[in-house]
């Protein structure tokens, strides 16, 4: 069992209602448990039949070096970028008129 961080921006209400049978939503679109990497598996499987277009990230505890791993999907200035082995995080430039 590992401690899971599901965060959604955007996404279907049915998907969130998904999200609530497994883990506890502690704010909108904020969702916590701890859970078999079986379930966390199952849980990433809906989230990307269901996004849409919102985006999430859900993170967890793993031994990497890091203490955490994560993944995204969806349109977001943050990237996951591998760096020496530890996992990070790329910001996009905002795109606007004066840039």
């Amino acid at each position: 069992m590992a401690f899971l961080t599901v965060v959604t921006e955007n996404v279907p209400p049915r998907l969130r209602g998904r999200l609530a049978i497994w883990l506890l939503e502690v704010r909108a679109g904020v969702y916590i448990g701890d859970v078999s990497r079986r379930t966390r598996e199952m849980i990433w499987e809906q989230l990307v039949a269901g996004y849409e277009d919102g985006s999430v990230v859900m993170a967890w505890a793993s031994p990497a070096e890091s203490g955490y791993e994560f993944q995204t999907l969806g349109q977001n200035r943050r990237l996951p970028v591998e760096f020496d082995g530890l996992n990070l995080v790329a910001f996009h430039p905002e795109s606007g008129p004066d840039l």
